[in-house]
C-alpha cells in the first residue's frame, strides 16, 4: 500500500513548523525539530487558538502530525503536558530575548547562561539531577535560578538600548508567545505543582538581568531587577490583552520608558558606579 508524501503544514501561531502529514500519520523524516519540541510547539499553538480547554493529548498529536498516543507517551499526565509547554515557552523566549545585537559578542552579559539554561531544559538544568526542581523536589524544572554572570561595567545607554530592543522584538514579532505565556500563568494560579515549575522557568531570566543592572551602577541590583521585570510584565500583559493589544509601543517609546525607570532607580549619573555616562538630553 502506498501513500503520498505529506506536505509541510503552515507554521503555527508561535512560529512552530506546524503539523507534518495528516492528523495521526507519522511525522515527516525531514522534520528537523525533535519530537519534544514539536509537541511543545503544538501545545503552545493550541493554547493560543483554543485556550486551556483546547489543550489535550489528542489535539497535540493532531496538530503536531504525530501518531495517536505519541504525546501521551512523552507526557503521560496533564501536568507533564503543561510542563512540556512551559519548557518550550522558556526555550522560545530565550531565543527572542537574547539576540546577537545586545551588548557583548554573544548577547547581553549573562545571556550565555540564560540560553544554556533554556537549551538544557529538556533534561533539567545543568548541575541538577534531571527530574528535580531547584530545591531538589520531584518534577523536571526548565532551568533554575540563574547566577549573575560577572562582567565589566555597562553604561546605562547601552542597557536601555538592549532592553528596548529585546522587548520590542518580543512584542512585535512574537505576540502569540504573549498569549501562551499568560494562558500558562493563569493555569499556574490553579495548580500549585505547576506554579513551582512555572516560577522556576521564569527564573532563568532573573540572574542575567541582575548582573546587567549591577554593571550599570545599581546599588540594589536584585530589587531593581525585580522592578524592571514587573514593568516589563505589565507592559507585556497590556500588549497581549490590555490597552496596547491593538498597537504595540514603538521601540523609541519603550526606550523612553526604560530611561525613565532607570533614571528613577539610579539617579542622574547612570554609568557604572554612578560615575559613568549621563542621560542624553531630550
Amino acid at each position: 500500500m502506498t501513500s503520498a508524501t505529506p506536505s509541510a503544514a503552515p507554521p503555527g501561531p508561535n512560529g512552530s513548523p506546524g503539523a507534518s502529514g495528516a492528523p495521526g500519520s507519522p511525522a515527516s523524516p525531514a522534520s528537523s525539530a525533535s519530537r519534544a519540541d514539536r509537541i511543545g510547539d503544538a501545545a503552545l499553538d493550541l493554547l493560543v487558538e483554543r485556550g486551556m480547554r483546547g489543550l489535550t493529548h489528542r489535539a497535540v498529536d493532531e496538530r503536531a502530525g504525530l501518531p495517536q498516543g505519541s504525546t501521551s507517551n512523552h507526557a503521560r499526565t496533564r501536568q507533564a503536558l503543561l510542563e512540556t509547554a512551559v519548557r518550550r515557552q522558556v526555550q522560545l523566549e530565550s531565543q527572542v530575548l537574547t539576540p546577537d545585537e545586545l551588548p557583548g559578542a554573544a548577547g547581553p552579559p549573562g545571556a550565555a547562561g540564560t540560553a544554556s539554561a533554556a537549551e538544557g531544559a529538556r533534561d533539567g538544568a545543568p548541575g541538577r539531577a534531571p527530574g528535580t526542581t531547584p530545591d531538589g523536589v520531584s518534577g523536571t524544572a526548565p532551568g533554575g535560578p540563574s547566577e549573575p554572570a560577572p562582567h565589566g561595567p555597562l553604561d546605562t545607554d547601552t542597557l536601555v538600548d538592549a532592553l528596548s530592543l529585546a522587548l520590542h522584538r518580543y512584542l512585535t514579532d512574537h505576540r502569540a508567545l504573549l498569549v501562551s505565556r499568560y494562558e500558562l500563568a493563569l493555569e499556574a494560579t490553579r495548580r500549585p505543582e505547576l506554579r513551582a515549575f512555572f516560577d522556576a522557568a521564569g527564573s532563568v531570566f532573573h540572574g542575567p538581568l541582575v548582573a546587567m543592572t549591577a554593571a550599570a551602577g545599581s546599588p540594589e541590583p536584585e530589587r531593581h531587577a525585580l522592578s524592571l521585570i514587573a514593568w516589563c510584565e505589565g507592559l507585556m500583559f497590556s500588549c497581549a490583552a490590555g490597552s496596547f493589544h491593538a498597537a504595540v509601543p514603538s521601540r523609541a517609546e519603550l526606550r523612553t520608558g526604560f530611561e525613565e525607570l532607570l533614571r528613577g532607580m539610579l539617579g542622574g549619573d547612570t554609568g557604572p558606579g554612578r560615575g559613568g555616562k549621563h542621560w542624553r538630553g531630550r
